[in-house]
């Protein structure tokens, strides 16, 4: 079935919204238009700030340190211009040439994501080439996209639409903003488990893509969420995430180019089985707390395996 275009302003209903987009989702059993919408709230900052509080190195010799002269931070490494026919990120297919999330199935929440205020590249390595534009948005929607690691005054953020893949961005025209959640898909177990700041909130079952069209392994993030009436979706909005089928041939042509989604389902018989399009399915109840508990940027984490303690290690020192 071909795509369909919904009003993501249906009456009777408040959502925090800042723009609209029409993009693709693997559904169950259809390809669907998605309108993503909404922006993290700045002012959700649970707990401290990622690396705030952290403890410095033990003081060597005599009492004080007062007039010590401590050495300044080497300045970043430059980046090189990017030329201006760069390709943009956005729903499709990312630019190759970027290098490999170096731990995708860290169960370390990242804690903290950036925003582009404006048009900035992202490269290779810092100090590298620069391979495409990061924009503001993706067909209108204000993206976040979570910071895997700093490196020489650069960050490298989680890209969309590309699995397991990152980009180095320089100091520049972007921001940051902290992520207190963690969604983690155990794929073999068929449960999701949600964290906030580290602490197992609720875990619920859920179905994941079967054998031809598994749900892809690794951490993504979402990108937004649609207004997507129907039955099947149980009449509730989708999260569309970062992430894209591993093999693209491997879904019906119907599907060809859409994004893996998290959405609910009309029928909680069919959850905890590997049944979808790579889709993972939750039920109506479920997906409504989610829907009313994160926001984009927040990371979404799918494993073969996971035994889900009641608190996971805190993210890394920035």
């Amino acid at each position: 079935m071909g795509s369909v275009r919904f009003n993501p302003f249906a009456p009777g209903r408040v959502r925090r919204r800042i723009g609209v987009v029409a993009l693709a989702v693997l559904g169950g059993l259809l390809a669907t238009a998605l309108v993503l919408g909404g922006v993290p709230d700045p002012r959700r900052t649970a707990g401290p700030t990622p690396g705030g509080g952290e403890p410095g190195p033990p003081t060597v010799g005599p009492s004080s340190t007062a007039g010590a002269v401590l050495p300044a931070d080497p300045p970043p490494l430059p980046a090189p211009p990017p030329p201006a026919n760069l390709p943009v990120i956005d729903y499709g297919p990312a630019p190759r040439g970027f290098p490999a999330d170096p731990d995708p199935m860290s169960t370390v929440r990242l804690g903290e994501g950036l925003r582009p205020i404006r048009r900035v590249a992202a490269y290779d390595a810092p100090g590298g080439r620069p391979r495409a534009w990061l924009a503001p948005t993706i067909s209108g929607v204000p993206v976040t996209m979570p910071i895997v690691e700093r490196r020489s005054g650069w960050v490298a953020v989680l890209l969309p639409s590309a699995n397991r893949t990152i980009g180095w961005v320089p100091p520049g025209t972007w921001t940051t903003t902290a992520l207190p959640d963690l969604v983690v898909v155990d794929r073999g177990g068929r449960r999701l488990h949600w964290y906030r700041d580290n602490r197992l909130v609720k875990s619920w079952p859920v179905s994941v893509g079967a054998g031809a069209t598994p749900t892809p392994l690794g951490r993504t993030f979402i990108l937004g969420r649609s207004s997507l009436p129907g039955r099947v979706y149980a009449d509730t909005e989708v999260f569309a995430l970062g992430a894209v089928p591993d093999d693209p041939e491997s879904v019906p042509t119907g599907l060809r180019g859409a994004h893996i989604g998290l959405h609910a389902w009309y029928r909680d018989a069919d959850l905890g089985r590997a049944n979808s399009n790579g889709c993972v399915r939750i039920s109506r109840r479920a997906q409504q707390r989610l829907l009313a508990e994160l926001d984009p940027g927040t990371e979404l984490l799918v494993l073969d395996r996971f035994t889900a303690p009641a608190r996971l290690p805190g993210p890394p020192a920035v």
